[in-house]
């Protein structure tokens, strides 16, 4: 069975300047990716695609197999992350001349992931029969069932999200789980022909929220700076 692994890096980002070849521990941060991907052993392929050419530089730099062009109208800072995934799919397959059976994406904007991470959740996509993709996140912090809140039209709030019965504490709600943008994982066969990241058939692997940071903000900056220097995995 051929794995490949795509990190899509955009080089136009808004929040943070640069930030996928920002300084992270000595290393650019895309870089932490690719090592991770690489220690994992889990890829036959490892593939950047980004509309930068600096960042398609660092990787090569860092350790990635081949990277790719993404096209212009997939760099938008309102482009959907499902099409690029499908196109580096799509693109690895024909440079390589190799039929690729699954597909796992790493978010280059999250390095407080660990190898482990991706081991596990690849492991626990690839023991499901049924299964179509696998996301990962983490517990939500608020509720939609007790404290997260909708504006209406008319100026009011109500709850997001309602039960049929009223309840008092957080903890008799069901459990609610924030996406992280960390890894995603498919069957190249399902990918091509998917519409949406999260269907009936999607697995949650679940990471505890201080590895679940993506960077789309100086605060998430700081944050993992802070949460990276007893990390010695990132050395």
């Amino acid at each position: 069975m051929r794995v490949i692994c795509t990190i899509c890096a955009r080089g136009g980002s808004q929040g943070v300047k640069n930030k996928n070849t920002i300084s992270l521990r000595g290393k650019p941060l895309i870089a932490h990716t690719i090592l991770q991907a690489k220690k994992s052993k889990l890829f036959d392929t490892i593939l950047v695609c980004s509309d930068s050419k600096r960042i398609r530089d660092t990787a090569k730099k860092w350790g990635a197999d081949f990277t790719i062009d993404r096209p212009k109208e997939m760099a938008t800072s309102v482009a959907a992350k499902l099409p690029v995934i499908q196109y580096a799919a799509r693109e690895a397959g024909r440079i390589t001349s190799k039929q690729f059976d699954i597909v796992v994406d790493l978010d280059a904007t999250s390095p407080l992931r660990t190898v482990e991470d991706i081991c596990q959740s690849y492991q626990l996509f690839t023991q499901s029969k049924q299964a179509v993709n696998l996301i990962s996140g983490y517990p939500s912090r608020r509720s939609p069932y007790f404290n997260v809140v909708e504006l209406g039209g008319d100026g009011f709030v109500q709850l997001a999200k309602t039960l049929e019965k009223p309840v008092i504490r957080r903890q008799d709600v069901p459990a609610t789980y924030d996406m992280n943008a960390s890894i995603y994982i498919w069957r190249v066969n399902t990918l091509l022909e998917s519409q949406s990241v999260v269907s009936d058939r999607t697995l949650l692997y679940v990471m505890p929220e201080e590895r679940s940071i993506d960077i789309d903000s100086p605060l998430d900056l700081k944050l993992v700076r802070f949460l990276a220097k007893n990390r010695r995995d990132l050395d």
